[in-house]
């Protein structure tokens, strides 16, 4: 299964100079935030797949007029294709903007995730605006990642963690692992090949 990850800046290949075709080999789109809504209802139109997404700190026009067509996962874990995805976004406090979080509030949505996890028997992929501190977060304050979602990767194991927030122009690696998952920047667009379980 081939998966278009995006978030934070518009790619101009699949926007203004988009090509009819140039999204039919992905089966799937998941936006880590901070992207336009437009570009978002574009990219499930032309590409005719699942788009799942979660917020970034800048999306508060999604509250208002949120991506037509596209799914939104916050504090939720949904099963698309065979694959248990989670989502989690927003940032850690730094404005006192919508979409932000302190580590404590953070730690509460997780902790109200854990029945659904477990029904499931577990998650694949959790979908998150900011990275898990220490890993593809960044110095400045409004940039660091969340502590709280380092015991939640020991606890769940998710094989992967797609976020986005902080931009490749920062010098943040795109791919870092911890404790066995792989933790993606989908900063622009990356490519993710990867199968459910019952297919592998």
């Amino acid at each position: 299964m081939k998966i278009l990850l995006i978030s934070d800046v518009e790619e101009p290949a699949l926007w203004d100079y988009y090509r009819p075709g140039r999204l039919a080999e992905y089966d799937m789109i998941l936006s880590a935030g901070d992207l336009k809504a437009e570009y978002l209802s574009f990219l499930v139109t032309m590409a005719n797949v699942p788009m799942l997404y979660v917020h970034g700190n800048h999306n508060t026009s999604y509250d208002v007029r949120p991506p037509e067509g596209c799914d939104c996962i916050e504090d939720r874990l949904v099963t698309v294709n065979g694959l248990r995805i989670l989502g989690l976004g927003g940032s850690a406090v730094y404005s006192g903007g919508n979409h932000q979080y302190t580590e404590r509030q953070m730690a509460r949505r997780i902790r109200r995730l854990n029945r659904a996890v477990k029904r499931a028997g577990g998650v694949d992929i959790v979908l998150t605006h900011c990275p898990p501190k220490g890993y593809g977060d960044a110095d400045d304050y409004a940039h660091r990642g969340f502590e709280a979602f380092l015991p939640m990767l020991d606890k769940w194991k998710p094989k992967v963690l797609v976020h986005g927030h902080v931009h490749l122009a920062y010098g943040i690696p795109r791919e870092l692992s911890y404790n066995g998952t792989r933790i993606i920047n989908a900063s622009g667009r990356y490519v993710l090949e990867m199968e459910p379980e019952s297919a592998e």
